[in-house]
Order: C-alpha cells, then sequence, then structure tokens
C-alpha cells in the first residue's frame, strides 16, 4: 500500500491507495519526498487535460526522492540514490514507478527540496527553445507568463545559451524577478498590447506562449522572417486569429507542443539533454530553479488555489516525506 491524492468530485484526498507489484524490467521505483504543482496538474483536475493512455490518474508530473527499487535492466542506479524524475502522471505519492531513462541523479550539492524544482520546468523549457525551435546562437525570444516555474527557467537558460529574452507578466514585481534572471526587456500585460514595446526592444525570432488566444495575432506582429512560435498552453483560450498572408510572406511557422504525451524515448532524449548541458549550470551555480513556496501535501487543495491565482513566482512544491 501506499498513500496518493485522489480527486473526489471537487475536493483532493490524501488516502491509502494499492501501488503496482510488479515494477517493469526498465522501471525504478522512487520513495517520493517532494513534488511539484504544474498547471496541467490544475487542468487534468478540471477534468480538461486527462492523462495519456496507460499513465497513472493520480495527479503529478515531477518529484524527488531516494530510489526503492530498481527493475531488472536498469544498471544506471542503484537503491538509496538521491534522484529527481520527469512523470507522465503520480507524483502525488509516497511512491511511484517510471522508466529508468526518464530518471537523472540530484546535482551535486543540491538538497530534495531544491531538485524537485527541476525536471518539469527545465525539460519544458530545454525542449522548447533548442529541440522545437531550434534556437540559434544571438536568436531572440519572446517568453509570456514569465514569472512562472517555467518562465523562471527559461530565462535562464535562454541567457545561458546567448538568446536574449523578452519577458512578459502581470505585475511590476514578477518583471524585476524577470529582469534579476536575465531578461534585457518586459513588459506588464496590464498595460495592454505588447507589440510596440517589443519591436522598439529590436523584434523577436521565437516566441514561447502559454496563453493562446489573442496573443498569437499579436505574437505575429512582433516575429522575424523564419519566426516560430512554439504554443505550449491555452490560458487565454483555445480560438486565435491568425494573418496567414503574414505567415506566408515571412515564413512564420506555429508549433503546437506538449511534453507529457510524448512517447518515453522522446522524454528520455531530453533528459539526457538536460544531463549533458543544464546539469553542469546547475551544479556551477549558473542558473538556480526558483522555488515560490513549500506546502504539506494535505494543504494541497490551498497550494493548487495558490497557482490558480497567479500568485506564485517560480515553483510551489509540496512535501510528502522527510
Amino acid at each position: 500500500m501506499m498513500k496518493a491524492i485522489k480527486v473526489t468530485g471537487d475536493s483532493l484526498k490524501w488516502e491509502d491507495c494499492a501501488s503496482n507489484e510488479e515494477l517493469p524490467a526498465d522501471h525504478v521505483e522512487i520513495d517520493v519526498v517532494w513534488s511539484a504543482i504544474n498547471r496541467a496538474d490544475l487542468m487534468q483536475r478540471a477534468g480538461a487535460y486527462p492523462p495519456p493512455p496507460g499513465a497513472s490518474d493520480i495527479l503529478g508530473l515531477e518529484v524527488s526522492g531516494r530510489i526503492a527499487a530498481v527493475g531488472k535492466s536498469v544498471t544506471e542506479f542503484k537503491v538509496e540514490d538521491e534522484v529527481c524524475a520527469l512523470l507522465t502522471g503520480g507524483g502525488y505519492a509516497t511512491k511511484v514507478a517510471v522508466p529508468a531513462v526518464q530518471v537523472l541523479p540530484v546535482p551535486k550539492g543540491f538538497s530534495l527540496k531544491k531538485a524537485a524544482a527541476v525536471p518539469e520546468v527545465f525539460a519544458t523549457a530545454w525542449l522548447n527553445l533548442y529541440q522545437e525551435a531550434d534556437l540559434q546562437p544571438g536568436e531572440r525570444v519572446l517568453l509570456h507568463a514569465a514569472a512562472s516555474g517555467l518562465g523562471t527557467a527559461v530565462i535562464q537558460i535562454a541567457t545561458a545559451f546567448g538568446n536574449p529574452v523578452f519577458a512578459t507578466a502581470g505585475d511590476e514585481e514578477k518583471l524585476q524577478v524577470c529582469r534579476n534572471l536575465g531578461a534585457t526587456g518586459t513588459w506588464n500585460r496590464n498595460d495592454g498590447s505588447f507589440v510596440d514595446a517589443v519591436k522598439s526592444w529590436g523584434g523577436v525570432d521565437m516566441v514561447l506562449d502559454p496563453v493562446g488566444g489573442s496573443y498569437i495575432k499579436e505574437n505575429q506582429q512582433v516575429l522575424s522572417v523564419d519566426g516560430r512560435i512554439i504554443l505550449i498552453g491555452l490560458m487565454g483560450g483555445r480560438s486565435a486569429e491568425i494573418d496567414l498572408g503574414l505567415m506566408l510572406m515571412k515564413r512564420h511557422r506555429l508549433i503546437g507542443s506538449t511534453l507529457r504525451s510524448r512517447s518515453v524515448s522522446d522524454k528520455g532524449r531530453v533528459m539526457q539533454a538536460l544531463y549533458r548541458h543544464v546539469w553542469p549550470l546547475l551544479v556551477a551555480g549558473q542558473i538556480e530553479p526558483m522555488i515560490d513556496s513549500t506546502w504539506p501535501i494535505e494543504q494541497v487543495e490551498d497550494a493548487m488555489a495558490h497557482v490558480k491565482a497567479n500568485k506564485n513566482t517560480g515553483k510551489v512544491l509540496l512535501k510528502i516525506a522527510e
């Protein structure tokens, strides 16, 4: 038996549930110490983002903890290793089984708490910046909802790899955090359209957009020739006006991107890229996961409300065990 958060109607309950009895050969089982909240968890709870076929219906897309068991074909980990992992689900629980390729050792010098803020946002950042958009040195990025856990990771990674960032967010305190992390242009969305400010900054080659809706048309207006819009969320709605003439003449690309539904091998490639390119920067202290707040798992309702209200700057963590 293990304990996990179960969605029951409109409420979340921390209660006993059955665990998988047999560990697949290519998986490890982790005793979870920390998990984290992502907007995908809010969407799943609301019934708008069901887990992919075969995935756990327990919320939670990332954890840190200690290896409790290893499958027969796993050689890179042993029991008691401290690790962090990217999940397809199952993180709001005391135990989780996950393919070993989606697991990485905790960066040297990191606590389990700090490591829990890394997997999902840094994997999403790397995937979309350097695989989907194929950013080249010097290309410029427009980032919306920039003070989120993902946004704070994107600013740091892009800046470290020579890609200037223009950040938008909803208040000046959050924008100051973005500037402190390396954003060289910022805009408060409450001041109206970002188009003129981004054009004055010099335009962009890529937009990372978790908003959609009316933002798509404005994103097009600031994109350079061969620019890419990577759509990763629909906080502004699922319908948008697109200028097809502009898209054609400037060879714009609009790319939809999700991480959760990708294959295990795809996720493994993203995690290995992180280990090669980003782990050294984390160990050296050149980039840092930003933690907004921590909550005991029993207070997950309050923690989710905090994220839903856009009160967080950085990651919101859930403590599962000691």
